[in-house]
Parts: C-alpha cells; structure tokens; sequence
C-alpha cells in the first residue's frame, strides 16, 4: 500500500515529499515526464533565480493572494537561502536583489536535491501520469499500463498551464471540477505581447530595448525587453504584464532620464533640415530599435512638443497576450475557498495542493520558485498528520 503520494516532481512536489519523508512517511513521487523538473531545469538555464532578497513584508507584497503571506513567513527568501546551501548550492545576491545559486544554473542544485530525497527513502516513479479518479482511488497510464494507487494521503502539485511541453498542461482540472473543486480559469501570466509588425521592423528582430521605462495601471517599471517576430517580451513586459491582461493602456518612455522639457529643447535645438530620425538619434542618443518603435507606433511623426510628448508616452500598439503556452507562469487554478489553511482539498479530504496549481500571481524574480516551494512545504507538513 502507497503511504504518502506526491503527484509532480517539481519544485512543490518534491519539496512536499521532503517534508513528509523528514516526517519518517513512506513517500511515493509520480511524475508523468521522463525526468523531473524539466521547468525548473528550462527556468535555469539562463540563471536559476531562486528569490529575491528582501524583507518579509514587501517580499510578501508581490503577491496577489494576501493568504500567502503565513506561508511565505515560514519559507521565505532567508529560508530559501539557507535550504540551497544545504544542498551544497552556495548562493550569491545579484544588485537588483536577486538570489542565484553560485552555479547560476539548476541542474546542480536539482542533482543534489533528488540525491538527498532518495537517502530519505523517497521513490520516483518517472513517467506515472495521472489520468483521475477511479474506483480503486487514483488511476494512472504507466509504461507498464494502467494502474491504480490507494495512499493515505495525496499531495497535488501539478503545475498550473504555462508551458505545457513541460509537463504544466492543467489536464487535472476537470477532475477537480467533477468533486466539487473550484477552478478559477487560467491565463497567461509573465508573458509576452503579440505584436502585429510592419515589414521594416523585421530588421530588428532579436534587439533588445535597453533604458526605457514602461508605463501601465499606475506603475511605471524600468527593464529591458526584445523586439522578437512575435512581438515584444522580456522582464520589463513581464513586470507590467498583470495590468496589460486586464486592459490597462501600456506606454513607453524612450528617454526616462529626461523631463518632457528637456526632450522638447533638445529637439528644438537640431538644424532645420536634419532629418527627424538623425535629430532623435543625436539629441537624444535614440538607438536604432528606439527610433523604429517610434516610427512604428507613432507615424506619421509629428514635430516639436507634440514629438516632444509621443518620446515621453508612447502607445504601445499590441494584439494582447501571447498565449499561455508561452507564458512564464499562470493566474487562475484552485480557488482559495476550495483550501483549508492547510492546503487541503475541501472538497477530498487527505488530498492536498501546492505550487501553480493554486490561484496567485507574482512576477518573475525569484517570487514563482519560493512560492512554489513554500506552498510545497506547507502542504508537505500538513500532510504529514494525516494517517490511514
């Protein structure tokens, strides 16, 4: 008989089965991929941002489920720290805050991670794919055909729906749904804009647009985004991205180190027959990809003030999101009243949840990875009390 199930080995799940092994429970982990974490490991390999060092309150405040806030008290970024150097995974902090391993990448950190699990005693079954409920409990396809688990006690850490290549593919949903879960509906979150380009913008595809501010729903962000094929995506985006989705007007400042005055002045100031591309290029040290933005966004260009004001707020025109499939994370999932401060199902009494699966959002930035594993721990310890 299965003791303690974990379903998904992601960074919720396996720190779920940690926290119940530590606890001396017999722990089975079922994961569908071949191998696990493949989005931890994808996430990593531009540098695993494991968190953000700041402190409780407004750590807590990026999140958009005030619930989190106990949970992230008790697994936070200190904690975060301390768990990776653990594992063995010295950790440094980056100026904006965020906290890389030394290693920068994950499988590193992931190795050690699964190694310490399986001295725990904990098994992975790779490639066990949930496919619901049956009679006997908890039907899965295994590459030895079906089959069907009876634990004592469950933990769901599935993902949400974002990159679904992965793994995150929200198949569990009507499943919940049937036994009474509710499920809020998924939608892109961190993601990128679709953008309908005109031919000469394809020069500039794979450019980055570097020291400009973007400005949506009240918050002005500064970072760095790509003019890609598909349209513009890349953390300065990402940062606004919550506000786009629900229909906040998304503009650009060209020159955040300039007032409007001194972009008008300066641009009064050039010779009456240079052309407006070389005036922005040498008023205002306007880079190509800045200057073709411009033209792309606010043709025909006007002149003085009126240039002055586009440089300052320029109207981001986009086809909205790009689909969730490209998304670096997901809003919507299990709704809060559907959990007990435990993490439990209501609705399935010995089935917890934890990571994507929940309904929050948080940017990137080191926020999805310690969520993910402070939900995971939460859960993991409340599981731990449920006996056969």
């Amino acid at each position: 008989m299965i003791d303690a199930l974990v379903i998904g080995a992601g960074p919720a799940g396996l720190m779920a089965a940690e926290a119940l092994a530590a606890a001396g429970r017999r722990v089975t982990v079922c994961e569908a991929r071949p191998s696990p974490a493949r989005k931890l490991l994808m996430a990593g390999k531009s540098g695993l941002n494991l968190t953000r060092d700041e402190a409780p309150a407004a750590f807590a405040g990026h999140y958009d489920a005030p619930w989190l806030a106990p949970i992230l008290a008790a697994f936070g970024p200190d904690e975060v720290m301390a768990w990776a150097q653990g594992l063995g995974q010295p950790v440094f902090t980056g100026t904006t805050g965020r906290v890389f391993p030394v290693a920068m990448k994950a499988s590193p950190l992931l190795r050690a991670w699964l190694a310490r699990l399986a001295g725990q005693g904990v098994t992975l079954r790779s490639r066990w794919r949930w496919a619901g409920f049956g009679d006997g409990g908890l039907a899965f396809e295994t590459p030895e055909g079906p089959a069907m688990l009876d634990p004592a006690v469950t933990v769901l850490a599935l993902g949400g729906a974002s990159w679904p290549r992965l793994g995150s593919d929200a198949a569990w949903v009507p499943w919940l749904a049937e036994r009474g879960v509710t499920i809020n509906p998924f939608k892109p979150a961190n993601m990128g804009l679709s953008v309908t380009w005109s031919g000469p913008m394809a020069r500039h595809f794979g450019s980055p647009v570097k020291g400009a501010a973007l400005v949506a729903g009240g918050r002005r962000e500064r970072g760095e985004f790509v003019v890609s094929a598909r349209g513009i995506e890349g953390g300065g985006v990402y940062a606004l991205s919550r506000a786009v989705r629900e229909g906040a007007v998304l503009t650009l400042d060209l020159a955040p180190g300039r007032s409007l005055t001194e972009v008008a002045g300066r641009l009064a100031g050039g010779p009456g027959k240079e052309t407006q591309s070389n005036r922005l290029r040498k008023a205002l040290k306007l880079d190509p990809v800045k200057i073709a933005l411009l033209h792309e966004w606010g043709r025909p260009l006007p002149e003085g003030d009126t240039l002055a004001r586009l440089i300052k707020a320029l109207p981001v025109r986009h086809d909205g999101p790009r689909p969730i499939a490209e998304a670096i994370s997901s809003a919507g999932g299990i709704a809060r009243d559907s959990l007990t401060e435990d993490l439990e199902l209501t609705a399935l009494p010995g089935v917890f949840a934890a990571g994507e699966m929940l309904d929050w959002e948080a940017p990137t930035g080191g926020y999805l990875m310690t969520a993910c594993l402070a939900t995971g721990l939460h859960a993991g310890r409340a599981a731990v009390r449920v006996q056969r």
